[in-house]
């Protein structure tokens, strides 16, 4: 993500300006993060402190920068899924707070593995500014505040369904007629996975992703590999059925909902050759866009930000 968190945020704003159909400058006051409508409002649907029960609980609302609290609103918490403490954040456009109205929702999966990668509420918040949509996010099990045991796109998906499953029936201000998923690198598996298995999952991006974890391990150092061996079980040839389950190449055609793929041809860490087959198989049968780099960045590009706002608004 540390790439991603170098978009600056006056290309934020634009994006945030163009997403949203208006016109004018938005004018930044240090002074107030907080919008107006909401203090004087008698209720805010979008407080997640009255949320709080049983299995939704921590609740903690972040301190933005001036500039990013000029636009979202951005909150930590926990929930429990499989019995496990996951924590999460929820980014939430204040012009969405300020009408009172339910807002479009985007659910984005993390790449990395165990501490490394781990989420911040500043690059949910950044994600959330740009597509003017809610953004929610979890850390995988294991990582940063969450319990249990990263399994390396595993269980993990109950996690991410669970939160799903929040945003459609307890926190009332969720619009799901376009719910999306987006994910990175490693975020690329669970985000297959979702759009498998569940059909409130309306369309998926899939940024530097892994769709074949088998050539992702054969092509990987001996860290990595260590890595994949330690969270999933086994190596590839022990655990196969392990590996299929999280290689969307494998089962691309049960994948029928638009899926943008984004991905730089020199990319170390997940080759090219893996979205290459993915895109040849998923275009046959179901709405595909590929954006390709001809670089090896593995992140998001600055220029993809406008190109995945556009996508999303299809």
């Amino acid at each position: 993500m540390k790439k991603f968190l170098s978009v600056t945020l006056a290309a934020v704003m634009a994006l945030s300006l163009v997403s949203c159909g208006s016109s004018g400058d938005i004018s930044v006051n240090p002074e107030s993060s907080t919008p107006s409508a909401v203090e004087n409002s008698v209720r805010n649907i979008y407080d997640l402190y009255d949320y709080e029960n049983d299995e939704v609980f921590y609740v903690d609302k972040m301190q933005l920068d001036s500039e990013l609290a000029e636009v979202c609103t951005t909150y930590e918490f926990s929930f429990l899924s499989d019995g496990y403490q996951i924590k999460a954040y929820m980014a939430i456009p204040n012009e969405s707070i300020e009408a009172q109205t339910p807002c479009k929702c985007l659910i984005y999966n993390r790449g990395g593995h165990y501490n490394y990668g781990s989420l911040d509420y500043r690059s949910v918040s950044v994600i959330c500014a740009g597509t003017k949509r809610i953004v929610v996010a979890c850390e995988i099990r294991g990582g940063n505040g969450s319990e249990g045991y990263d399994r390396f796109g595993g269980d993990e998906l109950h996690d991410v369904i669970k939160l799903i499953d929040l945003c459609e029936n307890y926190f009332s201000f969720v619009d799901m007629d376009d719910f999306c998923a987006m994910g990175i690198s490693r975020g690329g598996i669970a985000t297959y996975m979702s759009a498998r298995q569940d059909k409130r999952v309306k369309k998926i991006a899939v940024l530097s992703g892994i769709c074949d974890l088998f050539n992702a391990y054969e092509e990987r150092e001996e860290k990595m590999q260590q890595v994949l061996r330690d969270c999933i079980g086994g190596s590839p040839e022990e655990m196969p059925e392990e590996y299929e389950k999280r290689s969307a190449l494998y089962w691309a055609d049960e994948i029928n909902i638009p899926v943008l793929l984004i991905h730089s041809k020199g990319d170390r860490q997940v080759p090219f050759s893996q979205v290459e087959k993915m895109y040849e198989k998923l275009k046959d049968h179901t709405d595909c866009t590929f954006i390709v780099h001809d670089d090896d960045l593995h992140d998001l590009h600055d220029e993809d930000i406008p190109k995945i706002v556009e996508w999303l608004q299809k």
